[in-house]
């Protein structure tokens, strides 16, 4: 398996390896500005974020709300680079991020950011162990990955405990309830340690219960490990336990 390049010190000289950054403490982790998005359904174009300027803190759990439709999955893709804007700005550490090369927004997205989905977007023919252990073996080379193979297992086992999971290591999706296939999204997307961990609706396909229980293990992340949230929902029950909340109406910021 082919790995992404290691030296981009022309397209951005501030991604550094992990190991070898200690990232300072910043009121400002996250950052648009001025952010435009449209998408086009045949001769229309169909406005979806119209100025959007919002910060996200250091260690902060963000709630981003509003109806179906408003752009709240759109915002979050184009702060994790997914996507990019019409017009606009995104910031990381700030560092432009939204007009970096792809390769160098593939990078960052594995060292930096961290995605889990309301429809858990696991391999179905891996096991929960190797599906966590996936972002390790898109990162490095295949020698690279080997060398340190017992490295991200240990690594990648330890995460499973976190969510409670160890005992699904080798089970494979479809032998999973909806709860556990979410943890071990949530244990994947922290293998690379992330700055950030982005939530898409991560509660949305799952029972009130198991839901409450998802949310307490995210909050413990974000006051435990000082992990930076932004999570998108539509429950505003959900919403109700994060540090601050945005709400999304018509494609712009709600004033309160």
């Amino acid at each position: 398996m082919s790995s992404l390049p290691v030296d981009i010190s022309q397209t951005a000289p501030w991604i550094k390896p992990r190991l070898a950054q200690q990232p300072q403490p910043a009121v400002e982790l996250l950052a648009t500005r001025d952010l435009f998005k449209s998408y086009r359904k045949g001769p229309l174009g169909i406005p979806v974020l119209q100025g959007i300027d919002m910060t996200v803190g250091e260690g902060e759990f963000l709630a981003i709300v509003g109806q179906s439709g408003c752009g709240k999955s759109t915002l979050l893709h184009l702060l994790g680079t997914l996507d990019q804007p019409d017009a606009g700005e995104v910031h990381f550490e700030g560092h432009r991020i939204d007009n970096l090369p792809g390769r160098s927004r593939d990078l960052l997205r594995n060292r930096h950011f961290g995605m889990i989905f309301q429809f858990y977007h696991l391999l179905p023919e891996l096991t929960t162990l190797e599906n966590v252990l996936a972002p390790a073996l898109i990162s490095e080379s295949t020698l690279g990955y080997f060398l340190r193979r017992r490295q991200h297992r240990r690594h990648a086992m330890e995460l499973l405990e976190l969510v409670g999971i160890a005992d699904r290591a080798k089970h494979k999706p479809r032998e999973m309830s909806g709860g556990e296939m979410q943890r071990a999204a949530i244990a994947r997307a922290l293998l690379a340690q992330p700055r950030v961990l982005l939530a898409d609706e991560p509660t949305g396909n799952l029972d009130r219960s198991t839901g409450e229980q998802i949310m307490g293990m995210l909050r413990e992340l974000n006051r435990k490990q000082k992990l930076t949230i932004v999570m998108v929902t539509h429950d505003p029950w959900i919403a109700e336990q994060a540090d601050r909340v945005v709400r999304l109406v018509e494609g712009r910021i709600q004033k309160v």
